[in-house]
């Protein structure tokens, strides 16, 4: 495994740990009536929920940006074509011609 994989996996264990540690919190705030450890448990829950997330949106990200550098190295002339179109369409629309009498 990369470093950045190694990295991602221990961010995804935080976050399941942070949530599992935000629902002993919330468990035993409801249970005392301690609001204060109940609202500091529902934010550690939605925090580590929003860090497994992240890790999993990084993951897919990893994997699109693999998947367009394969296609560029496959097929440089069809990729360098598409990037053409695509960059005169957007001047095209951008800075339209003007008309002139």
């Amino acid at each position: 495994m990369t470093d950045d994989k190694l990295k991602n996996l221990g961010n995804k264990l935080e976050g399941v740990a942070d949530e599992a540690k935000g629902r002993v919190k919330d468990a035993v705030g409801g249970l005392t009536g301690d609001l204060g450890l109940q609202a500091e448990g529902k934010f550690d829950q939605v925090s580590g929920m929003a860090q497994q997330e992240f890790a999993d949106l990084y993951e897919e990200g990893e994997g699109v940006v693999e998947k367009a550098v394969t296609f560029v190295r496959d097929k440089p002339l069809l990729s360098l074509g598409i990037v053409s179109f695509v960059g005169i369409l957007v001047g095209w629309l951008l800075f339209p011609r003007s008309k002139r009498s």
